[in-house]
């Protein structure tokens, strides 16, 4: 493995400023070989789950590694603690129902935390772009307070709900309904639709407004790898991802 990526202070401030940064070259080709043949040849009964970085070594590698997690550290300025792992494939030739996107949302309504220190890392295991459904962001939008939202209604995105279990600082409990969360009020000249190739990641804030569309190609997959974290210290309302992981030891290079 070479040497773990360092932010400059231009890299810092275009975070601060625009709410999501780009970095090229966070993993290379045999990594994201690795994962997505294992992928291919998981056994049959493999469920992947939020947590599937607590049981698989392929997920937790990702997850931890030193240009994923290091760059969230370096940028929450603090030890980033994993929320949640999940793999994103849009494959090519398939129906827009089968490739639906993610309506645009800001996180923060999908994983509610105290305080808000929720950052993501969406990193291509392939080349993305509008195209094929790759990710779209709105610059700047962090700077606003989270918008309102209805249910995704769209064919080119998702539609669900879904009840969550909460439980707070103090202990106490409840359930939530959360859905398919779309923000409405979009201007859509705002949405930068970005080409981002494979092995380069995005990392954005929880107050970003971002998401995907259909993968509308006929060639070419869209395939990507999401992690959540909070920094140490922060509270997540969501039950089921309480149990977090702590990033103290970065990923080992593999061998081969």
């Amino acid at each position: 493995m070479s040497t773990p990526i360092t932010l400059d202070a231009a890299q810092l401030a275009s975070y601060t400023n625009e709410g999501f940064l780009v970095v090229e070259n966070l993993l290379t080709s045999a990594e994201i070989d690795s994962f997505l043949a294992w992928q291919k040849g998981r056994p049959a009964d493999y469920e992947p789950g939020l947590r599937s970085h607590t049981t698989d070594p392929n997920w937790e590698y990702i997850a931890k590694h030193p240009n994923v997690a290091g760059i969230v550290a370096q940028i929450m300025g603090g030890t980033p603690h994993i929320l949640q792992t999940m793999f994103l494939p849009k494959y090519a030739g398939q129906s827009k129902e089968d490739n639906a996107g993610i309506a645009l949302h800001q996180d923060t309504h999908y994983l509610p935390t105290e305080p808000n220190t929720l950052t993501a890392c969406w990193v291509a295991m392939s080349d993305t772009s509008g195209e094929n459904g790759g990710l779209c962001v709105i610059p700047g939008s962090h700077k606003h307070p989270l918008h309102s939202t209805e249910q995704s209604a769209s064919d080119d995105h998702i539609s669900w709900r879904m009840n969550y279990d909460m439980r707070d600082r103090d202990g106490k409990e409840w359930v939530q309904e959360f859905y398919s969360f779309e923000i409405g009020d979009i201007d859509p000249d705002t949405i930068n639709r970005l080409n981002v190739p494979k092995g380069s990641g995005v990392f954005f804030t929880g107050m970003t407004i971002h998401g995907s569309y259909a993968n509308v190609s006929p060639t070419k997959d869209r395939l990507a790898f999401a992690t959540h974290y909070i920094k140490d210290g922060t509270w997540c309302i969501r039950a089921d991802v309480q149990n977090t992981v702590a990033v103290t030891e970065y990923s080992a290079p593999k061998a081969g």
